[in-house]
């Protein structure tokens, strides 16, 4: 089933409506995600490889919970029903980290991040994760630049957290 995606200016207002696969074709229409970084109560990040059925980057770790949003859902809504789809997770409280423009060479995504503590359990879609662990942020940043994550994870990575590492050794 393709998948209707709002279309976003910069500003994450709605200004229009396109089919998944036409966000997914080089078109570089702006559409929204949301982010979950889920870390638990010892600070390690818990982190998903994405399934080898994936369209984009198979197989590679990537943030804990990511999604698109879908045509006339909030933020809110989508971050929840995501985090309940990908980890069989909820009530659990959010904190907004920021929003940004990732663009790759098919696809241009307005994210909206956000982080948790939460311990478990988990219960992910194995249609759409391999495999799911926490990560200390050290092993995290040891691994960047390997081609294990995914190139929106490392930036990300590198902008919200990278610092933690460097006081928390």
């Amino acid at each position: 089933m393709d998948e209707l995606f709002p279309l976003v200016n910069a500003d994450g207002t709605v200004v229009g409506s396109a089919l998944r696969s036409e966000c997914h074709n080089g078109s570089k229409l702006l559409h929204p995600v949301v982010h979950l970084h889920v870390f638990n109560s010892r600070g390690e990040l818990l982190l998903q490889k994405r399934s080898m059925r994936k369209d984009i980057q198979p197989g590679r770790w990537d943030t804990s919970v990511g999604g698109h949003v879908d045509f006339g859902e909030s933020i809110e809504t989508a971050l929840l029903r995501e985090a309940r789809e990908e980890l069989g997770i909820a009530g659990f409280e959010v904190r907004f980290l920021r929003n940004y423009v990732f663009e790759s060479d098919i696809e241009r995504e307005l994210v909206h991040s956000y982080q948790t503590i939460f311990d478990g359990p988990f219960t992910f879609d194995p249609y759409e994760i391999d495999e799911i662990r926490f990560w200390s942020l050290p092993e995290i940043a040891e691994k960047i630049g390997k081609s294990m994550f995914t190139p929106n994870f490392e930036d990300e990575f590198r902008t919200l957290f990278a610092h933690q590492n460097a006081q928390n050794p």
